[in-house]
């Protein structure tokens, strides 16, 4: 996922996009609600989601939004969803669900419409959950609009609450000496916010995990632990691959350049 260049946003639609944050955060809900979250093996979980939005090189405007069904516990990609779409709304720190989110959903839908069949019990997502400026980053809000258990996976530490990337940062990821070590985001308001963790021995970089929706902590970094196979879990990095690929063969396509989808 990426920022945008386009210009920043009227006030009055920041203050719109803020009520509207605040109105869905009242339906969090931080705590495992599914059965197979109780299981310390997550026996009965059959499917994991990714999602993932990567943008054409040298334009903020053009996207791939993606969507993957994965297996679970083998990890093979069920089901794919690419499509070109364009963004309109402009990256705004703390609101990237307002630019972002709408063609995530339209394809978790898609799904749904589809192949109900395969639609997944947990969706991981390419960005922070409760760990956020307001609490209520992009996993949150996709949680809440699918109705999906989501969990939060950054690949870098959004430093809100007084977390910041400092020394004491840096000694804390140098003690993570495995794949599923572990330390928590422990903000200045005593609430930890997420866990950095070493997802895969052979990372020294860790990967931020953190509660989108109807799952707790404890659980979300058990699940993206069991998901890795390299740093990023395997449900984000195939959407993340697949979203590559597509605009890769759409933009060498005899038709021309890439086919916006509908606007937001």
């Amino acid at each position: 996922m990426a920022r945008s260049e386009t210009e920043p946003p009227e006030e009055e639609t920041l203050r719109r996009w803020e009520r509207e944050q605040a109105q869905l955060k009242a339906n969090v809900i931080e705590e495992d609600t599914e059965e197979w979250q109780k299981d310390s093996t997550f026996a009965g979980l059959e499917r994991v989601g990714g999602v993932d939005l990567s943008y054409v090189k040298g334009n903020d405007t053009v996207a791939c939004a993606s969507l993957v069904v994965l297996s679970y516990p083998d990890l093979e990609v069920l089901y794919e969803d690419c499509r070109m779409v364009t963004v309109s709304a402009p990256y705004v720190a703390g609101y990237l669900a307002f630019r972002e989110a709408p063609f995530l959903v339209e394809a978790a839908q898609r799904l749904q419409e589809r192949e109900p069949g395969l639609r997944p019990q947990v969706l991981l997502v390419d960005g922070n959950g409760v760990l956020h400026h307001r609490g209520f980053g992009v996993a949150c809000h996709l949680g809440v609009l699918t109705g999906l258990p989501c969990i939060g996976v950054a690949k870098n530490l959004l430093q809100v609450d007084g977390l910041a990337k400092d020394e004491l940062h840096r000694e804390q990821i140098c003690d993570l000496q495995m794949g599923g070590d572990v330390f928590p985001l422990r903000g200045t308001s005593g609430r930890v916010l997420g866990m950095a963790l070493r997802s895969y021995d052979k990372s020294t970089k860790p990967i931020y995990v953190s509660v989108g929706h109807r799952t707790c902590l404890e659980s979300a970094v058990r699940l993206v632990q069991s998901c890795c196979r390299y740093r990023i879990p395997e449900p984000i990095r195939q959407a993340d691959i697949r979203s590559r690929e597509y605009i890769r063969k759409h933009l060498s396509s005899p038709l021309g350049g890439p086919a916006p989808g509908p606007g937001r």
